[in-house]
């Protein structure tokens, strides 16, 4: 056989380690990188070696350490063939050359090893990573049944290498790790999700809404109450006709009883209740009355969620840490804080910020400050305060009147109606170059 045939068959073997090495790579990634979620998808959809590659994934620790041991006998055996057949190609050459023997010898190993490296980084190593990174799905079925075929073989000595490192790892004083998957953070979760529906993965309200969701456990009763001001409720110390009249103005579903204020509330009144009665000036409400459900101001929504599940009391009374009522809380409040504002028929709120002429806007006292904050770029305090009304009092440090003006940044806040002490209304400007200077009503006392 001519020398020719020898050195082709070798460069062969080389090319075909090099490619192996790639293999085991490319296989070891894409086990790392595939959610097992999409194998289960494609074992529904019948794709080829779907079953193989989920019988791999079961096996995350084993599979992967069969990986690597392919990765290393590959590479040994690459070192091994690879370099003294491009040695012996290249000697030659330098002999050609009229290299001294030595030199050239030297000269022969040094680009060798440059070639058979570089050859191993991009073939056997970069090439089937990024591949495998970018197309983990894909190289996974690819790459399953061979895999499959290649752990059961090596199974006995990759158990005994286990063994051994799990011997030395107990000397060390660690346990061996049973698992190779991330748990992710909140935080991680909606930087996955953020960048999901940057790439058009969820789209703008799937992602609105899963967002909600992982707010909804951090919101509080207080922050999504009625509060206590704009509670409509029926006085039992009124005629029942009056209470009705006041139920066809405001046209509310459910009604709170109460004895001259919420301080003493009796019972709650449905509407749905009221059908087939005539209500005269001997009705007496207590005949249809639904007990009171109170509940604490700081406790979840989540929990409120379940407490109205338990007791199918859709409207709850919210009391502080000295027991008085400071609003009321229904189930349309809390489904709100995940899908957004709901009017029914009857709902005719404005929104809790509209425009109101160039570069102007008009806020309702109410408007969350979270809300208020994000469209006017505010940064909020580290005090408890729950709207807009609320910045403004913790800034100012005394009740508003009609006219009061303060300062935010770019902005000026200018209370333009107040009810019951609370600023109800308040108009927001651009701070123009002469209010720099001025002093601010709001920033004296009263």
């Amino acid at each position: 056989m001519p020398p020719w045939v020898s050195d082709v068959i070798e460069i062969g073997i080389a090319l075909i380690l090099v490619a192996l090495n790639g293999f085991f790579v490319a296989a070891e990634f894409a086990l790392v990188k595939v959610r097992p979620s999409r194998i289960d998808e494609f074992i529904e959809a019948g794709r080829p070696f779907a079953k193989s590659a989920r019988w791999l994934v079961d096996r995350m620790e084993q599979s992967l350490s069969a990986c690597q041991l392919g990765i290393t006998m590959a590479s040994l055996a690459i070192g091994w063939v690879g370099e003294p057949v491009f040695e012996e190609l290249l000697s030659p050459v330098f002999h050609f050359a009229s290299i001294p023997t030595a030199a050239a010898h030297t000269l022969s190993v040094i680009f060798a090893f440059t070639i058979i490296t570089a050859l191993h980084l991009v073939a056997g190593e970069q090439a089937p990573k990024i591949f495998a990174i970018r197309r983990a799905e894909d190289m996974l079925l690819w790459c399953a049944l061979p895999m499959k075929m290649f752990y059961i073989c090596a199974w006995p000595l990759m158990a005994a290498l286990n063994w051994v490192t799990s011997v030395i790892l107990s000397k060390l004083g660690l346990a061996g790790g049973e698992s190779h998957d991330t748990i992710h953070t909140e935080t991680e979760l909606q930087t996955l999700l953020a960048a999901s529906h940057q790439h058009g993965h969820l789209s703008r309200s799937e992602h609105s809404l899963i967002e909600a969701v992982f707010r909804f456990d951090d919101m509080i009763c207080r922050r999504i109450m009625v509060p206590r001001n704009d509670v409509e409720f029926f006085d039992i110390n009124d005629s029942p006709p009056t209470c009705v009249e006041l139920a066809r103005r405001t046209k509310h579903t459910r009604y709170p009883v109460c004895n001259d204020s919420l301080d003493e509330v009796l019972g709650v009144v449905h509407m749905k209740d009221l059908i087939g009665f005539e209500v005269k000036d001997d009705f007496d409400w207590k005949s249809i009355m639904r007990p009171v459900q109170k509940v604490p101001e700081n406790m979840a929504i989540s929990k409120l969620l379940k407490h109205f599940q338990a007791t199918h009391q859709l409207l709850a009374f919210v009391i502080d840490e000295y027991g008085t009522v400071i609003g009321i809380v229904t189930l349309e409040n809390v489904l709100e804080e995940i899908i957004g504002d709901v009017d029914d028929e009857f709902d005719n709120d404005d929104p809790h910020i509209v425009p109101s002429g160039p570069g102007q806007f008009i806020l309702r006292g109410r408007t969350p400050l979270e809300e208020a904050c994000e469209k006017f770029n505010l940064t909020a305090p580290d005090a408890e305060i729950d709207t807009f009304a609320g910045l403004l009092v913790h800034k100012a440090q005394r009740i508003l009147s009609v006219g009061d003006r303060l300062d935010f940044g770019e902005w000026t806040a200018e209370v333009i109606e107040v009810r019951d002490d609370r600023a109800r209304r308040i108009r927001m400007s651009p701070r123009s170059v002469s209010d720099d200077n001025t002093e601010q009503p709001s920033s004296s006392p009263a």
